[in-house]
């Protein structure tokens, strides 16, 4: 039985924010080591590195703050404190951006997973890029059906 897609869900965006801890995680662990890559994902090698525009620990840190950044935006389209303090058009907006950022990663995730055109990346990383994706896309949908005008809050 299909649940009526013009119904909120607030499970996507949990996933979502889960998905995106894990990331911050990753990034941490690699900014201790001063690497660039993700733990599970494929090496970067050294002349890469090395010809990083930013320090890698600082690059990685960077890229850990967008993580969670990114799961306190996928919590605040779900709980009532972010749906009544963040105004709709500015989350709206916030909302395409990560939705871009996550289409980018996770489409060079899956093209290079899947067709071999990038750094590395497996078949089981295209799955999660698309993964990623798709739960971005209903995490934004939910929240758009749950603000609209009428809708219970």
């Amino acid at each position: 039985m299909l649940i009526p897609s013009d119904r909120p869900r607030r499970w996507p965006a949990c996933v979502m924010a889960l998905l995106l801890l894990g990331y911050a995680a990753g990034k941490a662990a690699f900014a201790l080591q001063a690497r660039l890559g993700f733990p599970g994902g494929p090496p970067v090698p050294a002349a890469e590195a090395a010809g990083y525009f930013l320090d890698p620990a600082l690059g990685q840190w960077l890229a850990c703050a967008s993580g969670l950044l990114g799961a306190s935006i996928a919590l605040a389209t779900v709980t009532t404190a972010g749906r009544r303090r963040v105004p709709r058009p500015l989350m709206l907006v916030v909302l395409a951006v990560m939705t871009l950022a996550v289409l980018g990663g996770g489409g060079i995730m899956a093209l290079d997973g899947f067709i071999g055109v990038g750094v590395g990346w497996r078949w089981y990383h295209g799955v999660v890029g698309i993964v990623a994706i798709v739960l971005t896309g209903e995490m934004s949908r939910s929240y758009l059906m749950a603000t609209r005008a009428g809708a219970p809050r």
